[in-house]
């Protein structure tokens, strides 16, 4: 497979001329959707920064927006569905939320890993951020769900549990049928923990998923991993190339997990195949022609605008992900393609008038205008990200943050509504809050990198919690996928408090 690096350098050396020049390049193809020609935006910092909520308004979100919806005791019987107002499902008095759902969201038949997994991980950033030790309890508690799920005969996991006419419950589906994105969704949950606690016997059970994910699913003509090995009972088939189905094993587990694994030679590895990810993200799913990264080029047909996963919210975190790969790993052209690009989908995706985040641009080339939870969460994520670098990025934030702890948020039940309406700023009907694709994950990512980052453009410490079972080098502790220095580390009980400066 080619590689990137040298069209990417050549790219760089191309947008220094343009600066040089002072043409105010904006890419080397036009782009769709609002833009400007100039990104010299004059922006008052004083006022932006004066407007970014502090680290402790996101630790107080999460305490009395977020943690109460998951720490109720119906949450932690971690079912896959759960009424708006958190209660659990009744099979004979269904709630309106999940009577009738949108297609493809609701299987009440069915008992998901990935939403055990997503829930796993937000109990451990919730950990990670206030030390609570109850925290971490309920989070060992997923854990071992998560560990019964793997399939110890066959390799890899399951995708969920199936409940039978008995009532009795199967592991489903068969080993080819399963989707490589839920594996990586797992993961996230188990990398999760032992990135908080060093457990080896849970980073022995992560490589040897991880390493069944890529030699299973590798296509050997592309260059990519597949998406199932057989055709599947939902219509799943071996031949679809989904942009997902690599997405996921970077924003998974691999980004933030690789710095904390045990030897270089590991740590190697897993930055190679993050280098390789990258790569083949950027030759075989972006589009100069919309600066957006189709979701699946199974098809031409599928490389326009409207398809299933083409948006603002999975293009801009293949950016931030491959710009963060490009830091971990030096790699020059990675930033600086990502940077550029992630900076012009923030421009066409703000609307300028109503100061949020929109969702997608349509095959008409109207812009679709509803508010998606994690859309609207990755937004945010990015933006905060490249102001640690030029804080003028931080301009959206005031708005899309205000918007974020206001209207997003479920006042009366905690968490996050699905879909909101950009003509009402109402819950969209038969999206309920919880569900087989969403769980407390982006929520609580969205709060964590909310955190380090305000934490850094306040010029304040960030201070994180861990549970290691013994202490790690300096060098492998780390803010999530962020790099930072390690001002202190207070190991003297068994929660440790890490203390960073200088995110980047």
């Amino acid at each position: 497979m080619r590689s990137f690096r040298a069209p990417a350098v050549l790219y760089v050396l191309l947008l220094v001329l343009c600066s040089l020049l002072i043409v105010g390049c904006t890419g080397l193809s036009k782009p769709t959707g609002k833009q400007t020609t100039d990104h010299r935006v004059s922006v008052d910092l004083d006022r932006v920064f004066r407007d970014i909520p502090s680290g402790e308004r996101w630790l107080q979100h999460l305490r009395q927006d977020l943690l109460p919806f998951w720490t109720m005791p119906a949450a932690l019987e971690y079912p896959t569905y759960r009424c708006n107002d958190g209660s659990l499902v009744d099979p004979d008095n269904l709630c309106q939320e999940l009577r009738d759902p949108v297609p493809g969201i609701v299987w009440l038949e069915r008992d998901f890993v990935r939403a055990k997994a997503r829930q796993v991980f937000a109990y451990g950033i919730a950990f990670h951020l206030t030390g609570d030790s109850q925290l971490l309890d309920h989070m060992k508690k997923g854990v071992e769900i998560l560990r019964d799920a793997i399939d110890r005969d066959a390799g890899g996991v399951i995708s969920y549990w199936q409940r039978q006419a008995d009532g009795s419950w199967s592991r489903e589906p068969s080993a080819p049928q399963r989707r490589s994105q839920d594996m990586a969704y797992a993961l996230s949950g188990l990398g999760f923990y032992y990135y908080l606690t060093r457990d080896e016997t849970v980073l022995n059970e992560v490589l040897a998923i991880k390493d069944y994910i890529f030699q299973t699913y590798e296509d050997p003509e592309w260059g990519l991993l597949g998406w199932v090995k057989e055709a599947s009972p939902d219509g799943d088939q071996p031949d679809q190339r989904e942009l997902v189905a690599q997405l996921d094993q970077v924003y998974g587990y691999m980004l933030w997990l690789t710095p904390t694994l045990p030897t270089e030679a590991l740590r190697k590895r897993w930055y190679d195949d993050l280098t390789r990810l990258a790569n083949l993200m950027i030759e075989q799913f972006y589009s100069p022609r919309v600066n957006l990264f189709w979701g699946a080029v199974t098809r031409p047909a599928q490389k326009r605008l409207g398809e299933d996963h083409v948006d603002f919210g999975h293009s801009v975190k293949t950016l931030w992900l491959i710009y963060q790969i490009g830091k971990h790993t030096n790699n020059l052209a990675f930033t600086a393609f990502a940077f550029e690009r992630a900076a012009r989908i923030l421009e066409s995706a703000f609307d300028s008038e109503t100061q949020t985040w929109n969702r997608r641009i349509l095959p008409d080339g109207s812009i679709d205008k509803d508010k998606e939870w994690w859309i609207q969460a990755e937004l945010n994520q990015t933006s905060a990200t490249l102001a640690l670098l030029d804080p003028a990025y931080a301009r959206y934030l005031p708005t899309t943050y205000r918007f974020w702890l206001e209207v997003m948020v479920d006042k009366q039940h905690g968490e996050i509504w699905h879909m909101v309406s950009a003509e009402t700023n109402l819950p969209v009907s038969g999206f309920p809050k919880q569900h087989s694709w969403k769980n407390a994950f982006h929520s609580f990512e969205h709060n964590l990198v909310a955190y380090l980052t305000a934490q850094e453009l306040h010029d304040l410490p960030i201070d994180l919690h861990f549970a290691f079972e013994s202490l790690p080098a300096k060098e492998r502790i780390h803010p999530y996928l962020f790099q930072a220095k390690l001002l202190n580390l207070d190991s003297s009980g068994p929660v440790q408090t890490a203390t960073f400066v200088d995110l980047r």
